[in-house]
């Protein structure tokens, strides 16, 4: 699977194929939020913040609703995986590793967001499209 692709979602911005400064900035932080919100929640909420970009900017940008739905489904995942590891009490390590390899992920996708680039997560379920 490649991890990512070269070709560049539509602008709703400006009608051009290639994302403006601003656009690339949400999609970055469509990104990055979620790293965050895991801190802020101990790893059990990464998804907010990908959630909260997508429902502000999702009607202003096509390119940035597309990655904050890609950062979404990923972390909604990736939450799901952590909550269910977390609960039993001798998988918490294995928990924390995926919080950590989630995080990594986020900070790669929101680099290639910054340079106009869609990411894919290495794991693409749909969820919300």
């Amino acid at each position: 699977m490649e991890m990512h692709q070269q070709q560049r979602a539509d602008s709703f911005i400006t009608g051009s194929p290639a994302p403006t400064a601003e656009e690339r900035t949400w999609g970055m932080l469509a990104h990055l939020s979620a790293p965050v919100a895991a801190v802020l929640t101990v790893s059990t909420l990464s998804f907010l913040g990908p959630l909260l970009v997508l429902a502000f900017k999702s009607k202003e940008s096509a390119w940035v609703e597309a990655h904050a739905k890609r950062a979404l489904n990923f972390h909604i995942v990736t939450c799901a995986v952590v909550w269910a590891f977390g609960a039993t009490c001798f998988l918490i390590p294995v928990a924390v590793g995926v919080s950590i390899i989630g995080a990594l992920f986020s900070v790669v996708a929101g680099i290639r967001a910054n340079e106009g680039l869609v990411y894919s997560y290495p794991i693409d379920v749909k969820i919300v499209k």
